[in-house]
């Protein structure tokens, strides 16, 4: 499931179910890092977003949105699952955990559209995302920050 090669990231369209869960994982855990830098290799050099009502272009301006995410959204932790896919085309549905500085929970939930080029790279990435306020104690994801151990439930086992 590593690169493979500086401009490749596999697995690679077109993708089978199998590839495609693993792309949808990798880009789990990668978000999960809260790494910017890291993150943004794997989009294109020119990768267009849509994330809620911000339009992107560029790594760079991918990296400056992370960076903004993530100060504002503390101890974040996401769950992506696998909605669809088709040739070079990948849906996902998520959820994520996070708190503001104030102490105050919220759960986001969404749907992406990922297309890919021909090198494994999302060329673009189109997020619908809503915010639900929630009590500490009604957080669901409880795991160390990094990646999501593999024993941990996903979106359906928790019911989400």
């Amino acid at each position: 499931m590593a690169a493979t090669t500086a401009t490749q990231r596999a697995p690679l369209p077109p993708f089978t179910r199998e590839t495609a869960i693993q792309k949808v994982r990798l880009a789990e855990d990668a978000w999960n890092s809260r790494d910017p830098e890291k993150v943004s290799l794997a989009y294109t050099v020119d990768s267009r977003w849509r994330n809620r009502s911000e339009f992107l272009n560029g790594r760079q301006e991918i990296v400056a949105f992370l960076k903004r995410k993530w100060t504002k959204e503390l101890d974040y932790r996401l769950i992506k699952e696998l909605w669809a896919f088709e040739g070079n085309r990948i849906a996902v549905r998520f959820a994520y955990e996070c708190h503001d500085d104030f102490g105050k929970w919220f759960r986001s939930y969404g749907n992406e559209n990922w297309e890919f080029d021909e090198n494994g790279l999302m060329r673009m990435r189109y997020a619908s995302i809503n915010d639900l306020p929630i009590k500490e104690t009604d957080r669901k994801f409880h795991w160390v920050l990094g990646s999501r151990p593999d024993d941990h439930p996903g979106l359906s086992d928790l019911g989400l």
